[in-house]
């Protein structure tokens, strides 16, 4: 029981050293708003499937505090998105423009799965051709007489 005890507390006093210091609310709750906003609409470039305002990466956190500068220096959201494809390209967009370089963003998925669709047809069919042809007439008969039972 005391070890138990004692893990227990160890346990929680190492997740206690691990927390890490709370993040400064923003000086103008404006700049903060506005931020959520155009944070949403960007995707993080480390964690890839999280908008910008969810991720907890020190890129992001580098990136929202750029991307408060810009709004502080009386960018639009147009001109911020613009800045940051500039520099890191199409990827940053949630929702990249429908251009060829994004092509495979866009159309990638769904050429996959055709191409997944058409194998899989394709290994059916050929499985279903070697099966018929590896039996004689005499073969099939007995095949068919034990289906039947």
């Amino acid at each position: 029981m005391k070890y138990a005890l004692l893990v227990a507390c160890l346990s929680v006093m190492s997740w206690l050293v691990q927390a890490g210091e709370a993040q400064p609310m923003a000086q103008d709750p404006q700049v903060e708003a506005r931020l959520v906003v155009i944070a949403e609409e960007l995707r993080c470039l480390v964690c890839q499937n999280e908008s910008l305002s969810s991720s907890h990466a020190e890129l992001a956190e580098d990136l929202r505090r750029e991307v408060r500068k810009l709004i502080r220096e009386n960018k639009t959201d147009a001109e911020i998105k613009t800045y940051l494809v500039e520099r890191y390209g199409d990827f940053v967009l949630y929702k990249p423009p429908l251009k060829p370089l994004t092509w495979p963003l866009w159309f990638g998925p769904f050429l996959l799965l055709v191409l997944a669709i058409g194998g899989f047809w394709r290994y059916l069919r050929q499985r279903r051709q070697l099966t018929h042809h590896h039996l004689d007439a005499a073969q099939r008969a007995q095949a068919e007489q034990l289906l039947k039972d």
